[in-house]
Formats: C-alpha cells, structure tokens, sequence
C-alpha cells in the first residue's frame, strides 16, 4: 500500500527527547517500511526514517529558537498532504480533528488515531459534525466519551521490542517518567517517595506553560535528599532511569488517554504503581505487573510489595501486547477494513526496507 503518515510537528519524529505521539508515529512508519509498504512521513525536517520523508518545516517546533506561529507549518503540511492526496491509497493522519475539513472533501481515505483526551464538552460538536470519519482509539476507556464516533478499532501503541533492554534485577529507587503538569501528579509522586522512604529519580519535561507551576509547586519540593530531578531523557537515559528503578510511579489524576511511560516501564521490566485514572487498568494487570490503586494510602501500601512481583512477567506483557510489530499488524487489518481489500503483508525486501522504492514511485509533492 502507499501510505501517508502526517506527523504533529512539535517534536521530530522519532523524538530526541518527550513525546509520546511522535514515538508512536515513528514506530508505525518504520515498521510498515520494513514491511515493504510504501510509506510517506510528513514530519519537521529533523526527523529521521526510512521512508520518504517530505519535511514541512527546518526542525521540530517546540525546541525552535526560530518559529513563533506554529499554526503556519501546520496549515502548510495539510495543503501539501492533500493537494497529493491521489498518490496515496490511504492517508493515516495523527493531528487529531484538525484535517477533518479536508479530509470530507478528500476522495483518498483518511484515518486518524486520536491521541488526546475525548472527555471535552467542546469536541462532541466537531466530532458529531465529522461523525462518518473513520477513528482509532489508544484504549477502550478513550472511546467512552464519544461511543457514537465512527471507531474501527481500539489499538494500544506499541514499541520496537529491541529499543529497551529487559533488566532482571530490582532497583532501590522510584521513578517519574513524563511531563511536569498538574494533572500528571509529581507533587504526589514525590509526598510518596517521601512516605516510604525511598529515592526517587524524575525524568521529566517542563513547557512554558507548565514554567510557573514547576517555579512554585514543585521545585520547593525538590530540596530533599530523597528526591532527583533528572530532566528530560534520551531513549538510551530512558533505559537506565526505568531499567534500574524498584518500580514506576504513575500518580496521574485525569483521563490519561494511553500512558506511553507505562509500556517503557513494561518493557525494561519494571513493575508501576499507579492511580486507577484513564486508561491504565487496561495496561497494568494488577497484582501482577504492577498495581492500580484508588487511594494515596492504597499507593503506599503497593510500593511495599512490589518486591512480591516478578520483572520477568512485565517483559512478558510488554511483548505480548505492546510490540511495533503487533500494533502495526493491527493498523494494516484497518487499512485494509477501510479500504475493501485483504491480502497478506508484502514480504520485507531489503530494497524495501532502505525506503527507496517509495521515493522513487512518487511523483514530486
């Protein structure tokens, strides 16, 4: 198939740093590539892939010293997407409603994988509006907000099984993976790293409109000798910080959509304590690869018994339900859904796999 992926532009894709959509893009385009389809990524031009890469502006948006109006890449990519519509099968989109105009007047299909919250009472009036467009959830809880959309399938984002090593051995510190946000419960994270006295190591982002909230509610709580406040990480950071932790905290107090930080977590074996919020009783089978606790007080009780889980059974979850291979498999089964056809996946090809073929049977964007 000939595939177009249209990437937020905020981050690159994959990301250097945060950013969970883009991670999920990246992986979706370099395995449908390494599958042998002919894949069109529509991303700022730092990013990086094997497929055919049209860059829509110089770099990611968010660490740009340059770009002041981000709306203008943006309004520029859907122009060049759609004005090219016809050289794609299908155009996979992941910059939630905002191409839906376009996409009614498209005669290429076009899907989208909603990423953010659905639970907004200023969505139903745009989603009712575009009712007959066709939707991939992250989770089943994400869909509750609007049941009547036009959803083809709830499809966990997955990660390449070889980006995290599998670390057997337990760590004696708690970790914080995520973005410095109200709603992501650091300030909780750090009162239970506190109560059962252990370490605790943040990897976390701050954006500038979080600036204030981390200048008076959480940096006065970092002056702690239990508590780290590591930044931002790479993947290779990401490994150590999660790999080497007693388990994951992940006090988040809103409809967490997914939790990209959870699966990371899974795959390096760690096992997550977390808040019963969004969607994270679909990803953590409790008792098991972590606990889902109700209360601050349930929490504290969790993190004193994790050393009764086994980290070989979060790496067992990780690859049996959240692998790029399996999630991708999955948006295939949709493409194909949405487009009458079924057939089995092209062979990989090594030609394929260089990203070469898709940039020479398509005709200049």
């Amino acid at each position: 198939m000939k595939i177009a992926q249209i990437a937020p532009l905020w981050e690159s894709v994959p990301p250097v740093l945060y950013g969970g959509t883009e991670r999920v893009v990246s992986c979706i385009t370099e395995e449908l590539v390494r599958l042998g389809h002919e894949v069109t990524l529509f991303a700022s031009g730092d990013s990086t892939t094997k497929a055919r890469l049209i860059p829509m502006c110089p770099e990611a948006l968010r660490p740009s010293k340059v770009a002041v109006n981000y709306d203008a890449p943006v309004t520029a990519m859907l122009e060049k997407v759609f004005g090219a519509a016809e050289q794609f099968d299908i155009i996979h989109s992941h910059l939630e409603f905002i191409p839906f105009p376009l996409a009614r007047r498209s005669r290429t299909p076009m899907l989208t994988t909603l990423h953010a919250r659905l639970d907004l009472p200023e969505l139903v009036p745009v989603f009712r509006k575009f009712a007959d467009l066709p939707l991939v959830a992250l989770s089943d809880i994400q869909r509750e907000s609007l049941p009547w959309a036009n959803w083809q399938a709830t499809i966990p984002p997955g990660l390449p099984e070889q980006l995290y090593a599998s670390h057997a051995h337990q760590g004696q510190y708690l970790a914080f993976l995520g973005r410095v946000a109200p709603e992501k419960g650091l300030d909780v994270a750090i009162e239970l790293a506190k109560r059962v006295d252990m370490p605790l190591r943040i990897g976390a982002k701050i954006d500038v409109q979080h600036a204030e909230y981390y200048r008076t509610v959480i940096e006065p709580l970092l002056d702690h000798p239990l508590i780290e406040f590591v930044g931002e990480v790479t993947d290779l950071e990401k490994d150590d910080l999660l790999g080497h932790a007693y388990a994951l905290l992940a006090p988040c107090d809103w409809p967490e959509p997914f939790g990209l930080s959870l699966i990371e977590s899974l795959a390096c074996g760690t096992p997550i304590v977390a808040s019963r919020r969004g969607a994270i009783a679909e990803i953590i089978d409790h008792g098991v690869t972590g606990f889902v606790c109700d209360t601050f007080d349930d929490m504290a009780q969790a993190v004193r018994h994790v050393s009764l889980l086994q980290r070989t059974h979060c790496r067992q979850a990780f690859e049996a339900r959240f692998t790029a291979e399996r999630m991708v498999q999955a948006y295939i089964g949709v493409y194909e859904q949405i487009l009458g056809v079924s057939g089995k996946t092209p062979a990989a090809s090594e030609h394929h796999s260089t990203g070469l073929a898709a940039s020479s049977q398509l005709s200049p964007l």
